[in-house]
């Protein structure tokens, strides 16, 4: 199977081994492992503390990212339950019925 990783942006930073351990596990499990380089942050920390107009744009490049992924591995239970739950929820909220309805597809393959 094909997976694209979302190292999420604190990862990144602050533990990037987490990443290559994930794909580590993944390839050692017989897939194979996309990492977009275009991929940034989730949004997480601007939704939870009240920036969700801040979040848009995040919201917005992580539909674009991986849009055409088949599946979508985050190592992150936080920043998977931020677009598997926030995503289309602040889109809506900007009145951004489309990409409400990109970021819900997305969100099912993470």
């Amino acid at each position: 199977m094909r997976i694209s990783l979302f190292v999420t942006c604190l990862a990144d930073t602050l533990f990037p081994e987490v990443g290559r351990a994930t794909v580590t596990l993944l390839e050692r499990l017989g897939h194979q492992v996309d990492f977009p380089a275009a991929q940034t942050c989730c949004g997480q920390m601007h939704v939870n503390t009240g920036y969700q107009r801040d979040a848009l744009p995040l919201v917005r490049r992580y539909a674009e990212v991986f849009e055409g992924s088949d599946v979508i591995v985050v190592p992150s239970g936080s920043c998977a339950g931020s677009v598997r739950h926030q995503h289309a929820m602040v889109a809506r909220r900007a009145g951004d019925e489309r990409l409400a309805r990109r970021a819900q597809a997305v969100a099912e393959r993470t």
